[in-house]
């Protein structure tokens, strides 16, 4: 059975979004940054018909209480309740949406996991949604589309995709206009490194490759601040969506744990058996000044430290997909291309394969998860040396933000330049890929050029996002 489709009126999806807000788990996956190839989908949906979430093994689904393996119990869940793909209709088509957690990594290796779980933020949370709006940016067009699930029964079924996608347009129908997001600065941020701290993890990670364990490891410091009251999670995320829009921005609010991404790297792609990644290695603070912006952005590809750290990210990630993809479909059609963001250039590769027969979207994230950018070569030593170095937790940070689709189909992003939020606790993390040369001051200074937008987004500015002050640094206020 397909879903039961209508096209509706064309609306911003932030303002889509904003009149489901008031329902259980809503959730908005945002192509903030439009772009046909990578930014033409955006997707609302709330009130999943079930909840999946885990911690440490300790499995919740609905109500009911399990231990075990939430890949499993997920996969379980998707063959269960299949859909046929409606080839007229936006790819996601109905499924699950939510985040899988850096350390669901431990249901897939025995890894060592850093002690320090101060804020306890879920392994994974994935709602099942029965209906989705759908917008297609590029041509400004506007579908809802219901599955009837959980019914199975043809006529309870029926019944229940008319008035859930009834319901869905109606309230679409009345998506409010939004007011501009609140100017409240957050408290001063705080991370876990100063700069001392910091390049001497980096030195540590060379010390390793140096004595041969492993090529690249990717680490990391997190940010903490608070949020003032009467600024919300949704105004934080719309100040960061302005700051830095982003192909896979995503907005999730899970009740207790609420997500708010601007990522710019998908993991994974999955599409009537091709599968896609596009791993992110290589990164140039951007400038206001045209000229020293383009020499940075020329300066990036021509460094070759860049280019191997990229390429052995593709190598691995070729690996990876050669566990669950057909032999010989495994290609590199892009290699070290130039993509330029808000406040960062970037090089980026694209993989692609087809595949096997037989496995499907949980089987691709078990192959491959967590994904190869930020981990490291070889993953599973690198993923230890993570864990022994790195204070707390990652929680969602470098894990995947998705849409699983009940007939199969999936898509999902790294989860960087990401506030994960807990009460009034807001953390987020920046890092990068540490090889043999890497130089520990330029190092700690690129996580800060990459967490220059979710600082300015707490802290209210709106000036330019390329502009040239240190992350955190007040606005000046304009000359006479």
């Amino acid at each position: 059975m397909r879903v039961l489709a209508q096209e509706i009126g064309f609306v911003d999806p932030v303002r889509a979004f904003a009149a489901l807000r008031h329902l259980p788990n809503p959730v908005l996956l945002d192509s903030a940054r439009v772009d046909p190839l990578l930014g033409r989908w955006s997707y609302v949906a709330a009130d999943p018909f079930l909840v999946l979430t885990s911690k440490d093994g300790r499995i919740r689904l609905g109500e009911r209480s399990l231990t075990g393996d939430p890949f499993a119990v997920l996969q379980r869940l998707l063959r269960a309740s299949p859909i046929e793909t409606d080839p007229a209709l936006p790819p996601f088509q109905t499924g699950a949406v939510g985040y899988l957690g850096y350390d669901l990594c431990h249901h897939l290796e025995r890894l060592p996991a850093p002690e320090a779980d101060d804020l306890r933020f879920p392994d994974l949370v994935l709602g099942l949604y029965d209906t989705v709006a759908a917008f297609d940016l590029v041509e400004r067009r506007a579908w809802a589309m219901s599955s009837g699930l959980p019914e199975t029964s043809p006529e309870p079924r029926m019944h229940r995709r008319r008035a859930r996608l009834d319901r869905l347009a109606g309230l679409l129908e009345g998506a409010p206009e939004l007011a501009e997001p609140s100017a409240l600065v957050a408290e001063p941020i705080s991370s876990g490194f100063g700069p001392a701290g910091y390049e001497a993890m980096v030195r540590r990670v060379v010390d390793y490759i140096l004595a041969g364990d492993i090529f690249q490891a990717n680490v990391s410091q997190r940010f903490t601040a608070r949020l003032p009251e009467g600024l919300s999670p949704f105004d934080l995320y719309r100040r960061l969506r302005r700051r830095n829009p982003a192909p896979f921005a995503a907005f999730m609010d899970f009740g207790d744990t609420v997500i708010a991404s601007a990522s710019p790297e998908r993991f994974l792609r999955l599409d009537r058996g091709g599968v896609e990644t596009r791993p992110i290695k290589g990164t140039r603070r951007r400038h206001a000044d045209p000229a020293a912006d383009a020499r940075a952005a020329a300066e990036l590809l021509a460094s070759e430290k860049d280019r191997a750290e990229n390429v052995m990210i593709v190598d691995l990630l070729r690996n990876d997909l050669s566990r669950v993809c057909r032999e010989h479909t495994v290609l590199t059609p892009e290699i070290c291309a130039l993509h330029s963001f808000a406040t960062v250039h970037h090089l980026v590769s694209t993989v692609t394969g087809e595949l096997r027969q037989g496995a499907d979207a949980v089987d691709l994230l078990r192959a491959t998860f967590p994904g190869g950018s930020i981990t490291g070569a070889p993953k599973i030593r690198a993923v230890e040396i993570i864990a022994e170095l790195e204070p707390t937790r990652r929680g969602p940070y470098c894990g995947a933000l998705a849409w699983l689709g009940f007939d199969g189909a999936m898509d999902s992003a790294i989860t960087i330049r990401t506030f994960a939020i807990k009460g009034d606790a807001v953390t987020f993390q920046a890092g990068g890929g540490i090889v043999a040369d890497s130089d520990p001051a330029a190092e700690y200074q690129e996580s800060l050029d990459k967490a220059r937008a979710l600082m300015q987004a707490l802290a209210g500015s709106d000036g330019p996002a390329n502009d040239t002050r240190k992350p955190g640094e007040p606005r000046r206020a304009p000359g006479p």
